[in-house]
């Protein structure tokens, strides 16, 4: 039998960030901060994908709004975009209701709980978005999560040969090329670097062979929370493997109850409430009661697996 490496005590919830940790998407300060019609910026994202189409080239959504990005900065709409003004513009964002007081209210929970302390069961939330990573990171949220997964864009580059060269001089102001993409299906690659740990353990990879017992966070300790279509995969993946999954909405800026009414219908989440995550409201009784359910599981596992060793025969 192999050595545990973990002792399986941790709960994760893991979040969408735009509509569900705010009430709107992310990018909105950034066509503010520039005079920019945004309506008129997502028309052009899709006629990217015709534009590739016609080219009899792939381009997905997903991945054009962020080269679109990239254009208007090149072509000097977005004058001096970086990643530290993208994490300028973060601070703009506004979370929902109860966000981020929930996050910690999670984590005194389980400590102020006896039976939940006695096994010394924790909490830790990750963002796991399609969105931008500095502005997630400059946002009022970042400093209470414990991972971040978006995407990253990279100011510039080496050229080829830089090894025999090294430092390699350049001023890189402005953003130029996208560095790390979380597409839709890609989320899962970050539910799977959570279960195994990757994200504390860098030396492990996320490929590695590994069995349900060595794994740091079991799926079924996950709680996934998130407002759409998009996130079918992370839910799917989570539902047939004993996880939990909340859909959220928002009345407002934009109200995308419709959506999150028909992954219900649909059987694709668990339950659903609007992303108002104070005390009282059905987001936080529902998402506080599945964490005392996941804890509950685990302590009783616990005692179970104590309860199977067999004492020797005393004396006679």
């Amino acid at each position: 039998m192999p050595v545990p490496l973990h002792t399986q005590t941790v709960i994760a919830f893991i979040w969408d960030f735009d509509r569900t940790l705010i009430p709107d998407n992310m990018q909105g300060p950034i066509f503010e901060e520039y005079g920019v019609d945004e309506a008129a910026f997502w028309r052009e994202v899709d006629g990217l994908v015709e534009y590739h189409k016609a080219q009899n080239e792939v381009m997905g959504r997903g991945m054009a709004y962020l080269i679109h990005i990239v254009n208007y900065v090149e072509q000097g709409i977005f004058k001096g975009l970086s990643n530290a003004k993208l994490r300028e513009l973060g601070q703009k964002l506004t979370p929902c209701p109860g966000i981020p007081e929930f996050f910690e209210e999670t984590r005194e929970h389980v400590r102020q709980t006896p039976d939940f302390a006695k096994e010394e069961i924790s909490v830790e939330h990750y963002v796991v978005s399609t969105g931008i990573r500095p502005m997630i990171e400059g946002s009022p949220i970042a400093p209470h999560v414990d991972g971040i997964w978006a995407n990253s864009f990279v100011e510039g580059t080496a050229p080829a040969g830089f090894l025999d060269r090294l430092p390699v001089p350049g001023e890189h102001n402005t953003i130029k090329y996208l560095s790390d993409y979380i597409g839709h299906t890609s989320k899962t690659r970050a539910l799977f670097e959570i279960n195994k740990g990757v994200n504390v353990a860098p030396t492990v990879d996320v490929n590695a062979r590994m069995s349900e017992s060595q794994r740091r966070v079991p799926l079924r300790n996950m709680i996934y929370i998130a407002d759409g279509p998009s996130d079918v995969p992370m839910f799917s993946i989570l539902n047939a493997a004993g996880g939990k999954t909340l859909g959220v909405y928002n009345l407002e800026p934009r109200n995308n109850h419709k959506q999150v009414k028909q992954l219900q219908e649909q059987g694709r989440i668990q339950g659903m409430a609007e992303a108002d995550y104070r005390p009282g409201k059905a987001a936080h009784l529902w998402l506080m009661d599945s964490l005392d359910q996941i804890a509950l599981e685990i302590v009783e596992n616990r005692r179970q697996a104590l309860a199977a060793i067999k004492n020797p025969p005393g004396h006679v």
